[in-house]
């Protein structure tokens, strides 16, 4: 079955504060063993990564927590969001139109991406098919996945009806 969706996936609010919860202890722990604390300000970027719904950038959320009132330089902002890939709480992919995008994981299901060169949409979704070939991949080689990540890079439907559409006239 291929499940897709535009927007991220939304959690209920009772698992917000658990997800929280987990995010903090995790990225303490990862803060720790690099010598490193848990500030204000990194707190207040993971809290901010938390409550994304739609794929970002580091300038959006730098914006973001502008908006809110939150204090937090916009290279506190990227190096946190450094710290955030490095211990497994964001994802980042390459966005079509060249600069990084990431994602909060924790408390998200797995899923792949389809992401439009002309205007940029990204569009998640899960086949079982192709999940159970990775696995059987993996098996036949002896290999044990750890991450895997996938992304189809093309043209959506909305740009494609715009092509046929220009194509008419």
């Amino acid at each position: 079955m291929l499940r897709m969706s535009v927007n991220g996936k939304k959690r209920a609010a009772g698992s917000r504060g658990r997800v929280l919860d987990t995010a903090l202890r995790r990225f303490r722990a990862y803060l720790s063993s690099g010598g490193l604390r848990l500030t204000g300000q990194r707190r207040r970027v993971l809290e901010a990564v938390l409550r994304q719904t739609e794929h970002f950038d580091a300038d959006y959320l730098y914006e973001v927590l502008r908006e809110e009132g939150q204090r937090a330089s916009r290279s506190t902002v990227y190096r946190t969001l450094h710290h955030l890939r490095e211990c497994g709480l964001v994802r980042e992919m390459a966005h079509p139109r060249g600069r990084a995008t990431y994602e909060p994981v924790l408390g998200r299901e797995h899923h792949d991406h389809m992401l439009c060169v002309r205007c940029g949409a990204v569009l998640e979704f899960v086949d079982e098919r192709i999940e159970a070939l990775q696995k059987s991949v993996c098996r036949r080689y002896g290999f044990r996945a750890l991450d895997h990540r996938m992304s189809i890079r093309g043209l959506c439907k909305k740009c494609l009806a715009a092509d046929r559409e220009g194509a008419k006239r």
